[in-house]
């Protein structure tokens, strides 16, 4: 659990940071709000790409290797920055997050099902609850770290490049695209020293067939698509996916999008994570002894709801704090969605983890919609909160039927 601890870590430092880069790039690279959100269209498009993939290497590598491997191909997509910051070339920069999540889908089709499969499957919430800490302290310390070195001066150097000549914007801009090089360096050597201790650990596998569901009391499942419940938590997952995702990733863009200066909005993402981080430690208090999974998701469903409606028929800074408390229920949707999606599956455990994993997208998808709504002309920057909404009844939804659903004759 300590070596699953640090891998959750890694996820949550490099998954997180797409909150700053985004407004990073759409200064140092002259991006509007939809262009900027393919920072996270291109993260979470590689879980959609990488999750069955990974699945099949890590049927031939076991857990361990598939690790490792996953660390050395994040270490490539980081060290990728490297050059696409002196050329201050965007697809290259969206190459290197293609990678990275690549690297990350490997990495999460190994680690989520072995916290899923080494304990009691009511208590998946609780154990991805103290992951879930893990990631997002790294949350906070990568957007407290990165933040204060790409953004700090961010509203100056828009300031100065819109009065001086191209020649010397470009000069500026190209400065400010270099901020990224030496802390992208750091975690690509960092990627490469954990890569190494992991191939060394005594980490054991895992048997998959301890969480077989034998008491169905129904013939034994032929595909991965005979459990309905697994499909409905699929489809959870993409909502859930936006739903955590536009409270940190977006939240700069919107806030600055309502007249919030960048100095001031660059530190709403943290204040998201924070909120997070109050949910996971209700998650490991409350779940499973005093609350089951699909009430605590039900609570989610309601809270965020509740919030968006808050967001959408308020303004400014009302309207942001709004976002920022969705931060305390996003926190449990993930492990309440993996441990009802996955129990039962048996030797279709991976497959099934696979699948969850290529929900991600959501957060990719979700992302760059949020952002064209933002940038569209005539509308208000709140109808854009309203994307959030039908992905919460879907979620009421999964909580309340679909996750009970074991065959399509019941």
């Amino acid at each position: 659990m300590t070596i699953i601890g640090i891998l959750f870590f890694v996820f949550g430092f490099l998954t997180w940071i797409n909150g700053i880069l985004i407004p990073y790039f759409q200064i140092c690279l002259e991006l509007n709000n939809f262009q900027s959100t393919w920072v996270a269209f291109a993260s979470y498009t590689a879980y959609f790409v990488m999750a069955l993939p990974s699945a099949w290497i890590l049927k031939y590598t076991g857990y361990k290797k598939g690790m490792f491997f996953g660390l050395v191909v994040m270490a490539v997509g980081t060290a990728l920055f490297v050059p696409a910051a002196y050329l201050r070339t965007y697809p290259l920069f969206l190459a290197g997050l293609f990678i990275t999540g690549s690297g990350l889908a490997l990495l999460q089709t190994a680690a989520n099902p072995y916290v899923a499969i080494i304990g009691p499957i009511e208590s998946h919430a609780q154990r991805i609850g103290f992951m879930g800490l893990a990631n997002k302290i790294a949350g906070l310390l990568s957007l407290a770290i990165f933040g204060s070195v790409f953004l700090f001066d961010a509203d100056t150097v828009v300031s100065q490049a819109a009065r001086v000549s191209p020649a010397v914007k470009a000069q500026i801009l190209d400065d400010y695209a270099l901020k990224i090089v030496d802390p992208y360096m750091i975690v690509t050597a960092v990627l490469l020293v954990l890569s190494v201790m992991i191939y060394f650990s005594g980490l054991p596998e895992v048997n998959e067939a301890t969480n077989e569901d034998t008491d169905t009391g129904q013939p034994a499942k032929r595909s991965i698509l005979h459990y309905p419940y697994l499909l409905f938590g699929v489809l959870a997952l993409f909502c859930s996916a936006a739903c955590e995702v536009i409270p940190i990733d977006g939240i700069i863009i919107y806030s600055n999008s309502l007249g919030i200066p960048i100095n001031e909005s660059r530190h709403f993402a943290k204040y998201t994570l924070y909120t997070m981080i109050v949910g996971y430690i209700a998650s490991t208090l409350l779940i499973p002894k005093y609350l089951s999974q699909q009430h605590a998701l039900r609570f989610c469903a309601v809270w965020g709801i509740l919030l968006t409606a808050g967001a959408y028929f308020t303004e400014g800074l009302v309207s942001v704090v709004c976002l920022v408390l969705m931060g305390f229920s996003s926190a449990m949707l993930w492990g309440t969605i993996w441990g009802l999606s996955l129990r039962g599956l048996g030797k279709y455990t991976r497959l099934g983890s696979a699948l969850l994993l290529m929900a991600v997208i959501g957060g990719g998808f979700f992302s760059v919609v949020f952002g064209k709504l933002i940038d569209l002309n005539g509308i208000q920057p709140q109808n854009a909160i309203l994307l959030l909404l039908p992905c919460y009844l879907i979620l009421f939804f999964f909580a309340t039927w679909g996750y009970k659903i074991k065959s399509y004759r019941s």
